[in-house]
């Protein structure tokens, strides 16, 4: 079974390698050519376009952006009559609204759809040790469970829509807790508290996450290079959760605050780098 990959960002390209380790044949395509190397040096066939692509796979799973970019790709007028018979795996983060419109736009259409998106990293997806939620039938997850293991552990949530909320309300608490890690980190900073205390009495309390420890030494450093989540991909999800949330009828207040700290990030340059940069748009500037 020859397997359709579209979308080969840092995400992308691990998690695409680890079909091709598991003898998967691969056929690839992204709209910045020069990203699809580490894939063709691995044995993967590189597709120019996404029209090139179909015809030569049954599955093609998308790690791309947002929804608008995969409506771009695969629903237009040259795509979509390609799209018969084929199994679209949609394991980005968008929307469980957007999700659903394009569930209904693909079956439409003659394809099946449903969607897994993943939490964890690079190293994580370097080492097939994604945790994946699986918006989807109980017939479409166990047909291509096999596929989805290779990457991670696959869960089945419920239909298409659940997984994709799932994985927005995890991405909210990325946000929080790191702008709260980062406001209490530069907080104590500032009136002398040594930092090692602070982390000391943090680590043995119920109010400790492991985040914490894995952003620390890059605040600490302003080292926000070679990110494994750019701050600009967390800011787009924290704008899809609220937009949700307040559809849904609930209070968003706090993270309508945590939103202006991940803009202001970006408007200082940092939408490329790692998310902890949100501590730069925090601290005062005597600190920066």
């Amino acid at each position: 079974m020859n397997i359709g990959w579209i979308g080969t960002g840092l995400m992308g390209v691990p998690m695409a390698h680890r079909l091709l380790q598991g003898n998967f044949p691969l056929v690839a395509y992204n709209r910045t050519p020069a990203k699809l190397e580490p894939l063709r040096q691995a044995g993967a066939v590189v597709a120019e376009s996404v029209a090139e692509l179909l015809p030569q796979c049954q599955v093609v799973i998308l790690m791309l952006t947002d929804a608008a970019a995969i409506r771009e790709l695969l629903l237009n007028d040259t795509v979509r009559p390609l799209l018969p018979q084929h199994t679209v795996i949609q394991m980005g983060t968008i929307a469980p609204s957007e999700s659903c419109c394009l569930q209904e736009d693909f079956t439409a259409d003659g394809a099946d759809y449903f969607e897994a998106p993943v939490l964890g990293s690079i190293p994580e997806a370097q080492a097939g040790q994604l945790q994946i939620m699986v918006g989807s039938t109980p017939e479409q997850f166990q047909q291509w469970l096999p596929v989805l293991q290779l990457m991670g552990t696959p869960q089945l949530i419920g239909p298409v829509g659940t997984a994709a909320a799932l994985k927005l309300a995890l991405n909210q608490l990325i946000a929080s807790l790191t702008t709260a890690f980062a406001s209490s980190l530069s907080f104590v900073q500032q009136y002398g508290v040594p930092v090692d205390r602070f982390m000391e009495i943090l680590r043995h309390s119920a109010l400790y996450a492991p985040t914490f420890d894995k952003k620390l030494q890059r605040m600490l450093e302003g080292n926000y290079a070679n990110p494994n989540f750019p701050t600009k991909h967390l800011l787009k999800d924290t704008n899809l959760f609220l937009k949700e949330a307040v559809t849904a009828g609930l209070q968003v207040d706090s993270l309508e605050g945590v939103r202006q700290i991940l803009e202001r990030a970006c408007a200082l340059g940092l939408a490329d780098a790692d998310y902890s940069a949100l501590r730069v748009a925090v601290q005062p500037r005597s600190m920066s």
